[in-house]
């Protein structure tokens, strides 16, 4: 589990295909020095374990399934990625709850710039648009933002000097694409008001989470 606030750039040094997927070898930041072998850490969002690692590099393994939804299939070495180790039940959880289970690609729309802050327009999947709502949370690239509104099938968020900084987002251009991860809460609330099934005499019986509440009166 991570919050979304990211505690290091690192940079990708070196790529490795594999028949189960991809390794990826990442600079290791000075302030990563504890880093332990098979620990979770988010890398552009998304929780891959630790490997292996050195004093100056350590190594990910990524599966086809995040490869095949997230933006390393088309990494190159050089780029920049931003890095968060797992929170700790002791740690103030300044972003969101974020699982680095991503869920799809999105692209850049436009970036526009209001003084010392810069808005940022996403598209999204008509599939991953739903659980977008304004004033919601979604981590891009793992950096936990707030959503400042939705337009369409895409959304804007309004980000910070610090956040620009201390990111990868200072270099974000209009068509590149980014890793998103939508709130985990609103596909357990939509899964439940989607309804379950129940055993009566034999049947199932359909039974939805609406039905439900207003049973128990608390819907009329």
């Amino acid at each position: 589990m991570f919050t979304g606030l990211i505690q290091q750039v690192g940079s990708i040094i070196a790529t490795r295909r594999t028949p189960g997927g991809l390794v990826l070898s990442l600079s290791r930041p000075d302030s990563f020095d504890d880093l332990e072998l098979g620990e979770s850490i988010a890398v552009n969002g998304a929780c891959l374990t630790v490997t292996s690692h050195t004093g100056s590099r350590f190594e990910v393994d990524v599966s086809s399934e995040t490869v095949a939804r997230t933006t390393f299939a088309r990494c190159t070495v050089g780029s920049a990625v931003n890095l968060e180790r797992a929170m700790r039940p002791t740690d103030r959880l300044g972003g969101h709850m974020v699982t680095g289970h991503v869920d799809c690609v999105a692209g850049v729309t436009s970036v526009e710039r209001k003084g010392e802050f810069v808005k940022f327009g996403f598209s999204l999947p008509p599939a991953y648009s739903r659980y977008a709502v304004e004033k919601g949370s979604i981590s891009v690239d793992g950096i936990s933002l707030t959503i400042a509104s939705c337009n369409g099938g895409g959304f804007l968020v309004s980000v910070i000097p610090l956040t620009l900084s201390s990111t990868t987002m200072e270099k974000y251009r209009v068509g590149d694409e980014v890793n998103i991860e939508t709130d985990i809460i609103a596909k357990y609330v939509e899964k439940l008001l989607a309804g379950s099934k129940t055993q009566d005499g034999g049947e199932g019986t359909e039974v939805t989470m609406l039905d439900k509440l207003k049973d128990h009166g608390f819907l009329r």
